[in-house]
């Protein structure tokens, strides 16, 4: 139990207060004429850089027109600078130098009058090659790490996931409910990333944080008569997964989706969220039946321990997104 109850404690105070993390750098290389690029780049960090960092690698038939300009804004370097490349990048290779650890960057190029491509840099492959013929396929392994990705590391997301598993246990009904929970969210996510809903970011984010918070209550509940959310928890999944579908669309509208493949990237990013949440629960799951066979009586307060804390992170972030 102490274990447990230590394991818990870190894992809650892991969590950032910003929680809808899907920001992870980007790389944009724009040709504004033929042979004339323009480039632009956000590198986020955990600390400051103690040295001025260096700008992208540029493909071997491409020189920077005067210094880039370089500089640090919301946790994140900040660049831009002009180019000019003697005939076509295609085929070349390009590189982004200072990435670190889990650091991944998303990188878009748009040459004139030919298709956009998306591919996806990480410090242990910090170097890239542009496609000669870029296609789906391209997009839709970029897209579909994202999406994977942001359910991993969004934590109010996550947590909302993690509630869902606590209130219903059962391994179908789970499922059920975290399917429904995607459909839903893939809607919003779809309509407002295609500019059909939108709602504002701050009452969404707040009231994603409030959902949460209603979930945790509802498995610490558990004792009582079933609740209608207990009973029929896909429904109030739909429901509460069209509200993070403007969360998500939030997130992805921050790093862009490429012209002539947004189905192509909104479906893999979507495929991507189903894979990471279904992840999620069986590790969750396997955790709690190892729990109940090994230690059974120590299960429920398992389970009210982490309810506690889920519900307390969602309340601090009720109160944070509303009053930032």
């Amino acid at each position: 139990m102490r274990w447990i109850a230590a394991f818990l404690l870190a894992m809650m105070c892991s969590v950032p207060a910003q929680a809808d993390e899907l920001r992870p750098g980007y790389l944009e290389l724009t040709e504004t004429q033929s042979g004339i690029w323009s480039i632009g780049w956000k590198l986020p960090y955990t600390t400051p850089p103690t040295e001025a960092p260096s700008p992208p690698i540029l493909p071997d038939n491409c020189e920077y027109s005067g210094e880039a300009k370089v500089g640090t804004a919301a946790a994140a370097i900040i660049g831009s600078a002009t180019a000019g490349c003697e005939g076509s990048i295609a085929g070349k290779a390009f590189s982004m130098p200072g990435l670190t650890g889990q650091a991944d960057m998303l990188v878009r190029i748009q040459p004139l009058e030919e298709p956009a491509q998306a591919l996806r840099l990480t410090a242990v492959n910090p170097e890239a090659v542009v496609a000669v013929q870029p296609d789906t396929a391209q997009v839709l392994k970029t897209y579909f790490i994202l999406g994977v990705e942001h359910i991993l590391a969004g934590w109010d997301h996550l947590l909302f996931v993690i509630a869902l598993v606590l209130l219903v246990q059962s391994w179908r009904m789970v499922v059920a409910a975290a399917t429904a929970f995607t459909l839903a969210h893939s809607i919003t996510l779809a309509g407002a990333a295609l500019g059909f809903v939108g709602l504002p970011s701050a009452p969404v984010e707040a009231l994603i944080a409030l959902s949460i918070v209603f979930l945790a209550v509802e498995v610490l509940r558990r004792d009582e008569q079933p609740t209608w959310t207990r009973r029929f928890p896909w429904i109030i999944a739909f429901l509460f997964g069209l509200l993070h579908g403007f969360g998500f669309a939030g997130a992805l509208t921050s790093i862009g989706l490429p012209e002539g493949d947004i189905a192509a990237a909104l479906l893999a990013f979507n495929i991507g969220v189903e894979a990471g949440q279904l992840l999620v629960i069986a590790v969750l799951l396997l955790l709690l039946a190892g729990i109940r066979k090994l230690a059974s009586a120590a299960l429920e307060p398992v389970i009210q321990c982490a309810s506690y804390g889920i519900g307390i992170i969602g309340a601090y972030w009720v109160i944070d997104r509303i009053i930032a």
